[in-house]
């Protein structure tokens, strides 16, 4: 007898038998399909083939909704493409159904590193330390987020943990050197710039010679700053940082000849730089040479206002015996800026040029109404009252 189906009840568990057979096979191609997609995907990634790759973990994605390497594949070719807050959907998405996948954590914290959202950047590497804290690379994007979230303490342990790890680990010196320097402690920054010197002999990175180089350009060691901007400037002639430091070494040691020809070879490459030209003014003004500084102020203020060059114009003016002319730019400059001492010095001065020491007295004054303490302004004071 057949049932209703017209199958002969002896022939059901074979049949059944044959049935889980097919899907198994099915199920095995499936698996191997993704495996295949994921390989491919992957391969394509790092051919920099991005959105080839992207059609692959799509592909995954349709037959495996919560698929762990199509998730993470998907959050690192978004990531490439710089579109970080669709990773960072990919990456939760992933680790929403896989908690704990490394490869999710590291890439969702790099995209909260580049989105510049480091607290959230720090927490997700410390999830990721619970697996593997032996992560030097981790370790040291750790202590960098720290480092950008003004941490020092934390930021500087991490870095010594990894140099306990690996002695001469460049990133945790360099990172030490970056930490030290934020934080204007310019000789312990320059230990580990020197350190990294010692240890690249032959490769120096141009980096390395112009932190060195501003390094002695904050302590004030000009001359020793101006070998190691000296040696960048070979490595690159028209490297922005070795030219800068180069020029505002020389205005430091008062030699504004020399640094007006580093100032003007950044002209040559960036003719709009404001804070270039009012730099190269300001040169020229200490050269006594009015007409072209008031060259140099103007071309930065048909860029954009500025109250430095304002400022230069104004003391140009001074210098000039334009006293009313300079009284007037600096009165307007600090209803704009009413904490810069540097104003309230300047016009004041005008009113002594003038034969006015009261009111230079009483411009110095109001300057201290806010409480600023500041040595030049009252040995200033203390001069006229005397």
């Amino acid at each position: 007898m057949s049932d209703e189906m017209g199958h002969s009840p002896s022939g059901t568990a074979k049949d059944e038998k044959s049935v889980l057979s097919i899907i198994d096979e099915k199920e095995k191609d499936d698996v191997s399909e993704i495996s295949e997609l994921s390989k491919q995907g992957y391969q394509l990634l790092k051919e920099n083939k991005i959105g080839e790759a992207i059609d692959c973990f799509k592909k995954i994605l349709d037959a495996d909704p919560d698929n762990n390497y199509a998730l993470v594949g998907l959050g690192d070719a978004t990531r490439k493409r710089g579109a970080f807050r669709d990773a960072v959907e990919y990456y939760r998405r992933c680790l929403s159904h896989h908690p704990g996948n490394n490869y999710a954590l590291f890439g969702l914290a790099d995209c909260y590193k580049a989105l510049n959202q480091y607290h959230k950047a720090i927490e997700i590497w410390e999830q990721y330390l619970l697996h593997d804290d032996k992560n030097i690379t981790v370790l040291t994007r750790v202590a960098d987020a720290y480092r950008k979230v003004r941490d020092f303490k934390n930021s500087k342990a991490v870095y010594l943990r990894v140099l306990e790890m690996e002695e001469n680990n460049p990133y945790a010196i360099i990172g030490l050197g970056h930490l030290h320097y934020d934080f204007k402690e310019y000789r312990d920054a320059l230990y580990y710039w020197e350190k990294m010197l010692t240890l690249n002999k032959t490769g120096v990175d141009i980096r390395v010679l112009t932190s060195i180089g501003n390094c002695h350009r904050k302590l004030k060691t000009f001359e020793q700053g101006i070998q190691y901007f000296e040696k960048a400037l070979q490595m690159d002639p028209y490297n922005f940082y070795a030219l800068f430091g180069l020029a505002d070494c020389y205005r430091g040691m008062n030699q504004q000849y020399h640094s007006l020809e580093y100032w003007n070879r950044i002209l040559e490459q960036d003719p709009r730089n404001k804070v270039i030209l009012t730099r190269a003014g300001d040169a020229y003004r200490n050269l006594n040479d009015y007409d072209k500084a008031t060259e140099y102020y103007r071309r930065a203020l048909n860029i954009e206002f500025d109250t430095y060059a304002v400022l230069g114009l104004a003391v140009v003016a001074k210098a000039q015996g334009k006293y009313d002319e300079a009284i007037e730019s600096l009165g307007r400059l600090i209803q704009q800026d009413p904490k810069n001492y540097r104003l309230y010095t300047e016009l004041a001065d005008c009113w002594i040029k003038k034969g006015d020491k009261n009111k230079a007295i009483e411009i110095l004054g109001d300057f201290q109404k806010y409480g600023i303490r500041n040595n030049y302004v009252t040995e200033l004071l203390d001069k006229l009252r005397s």
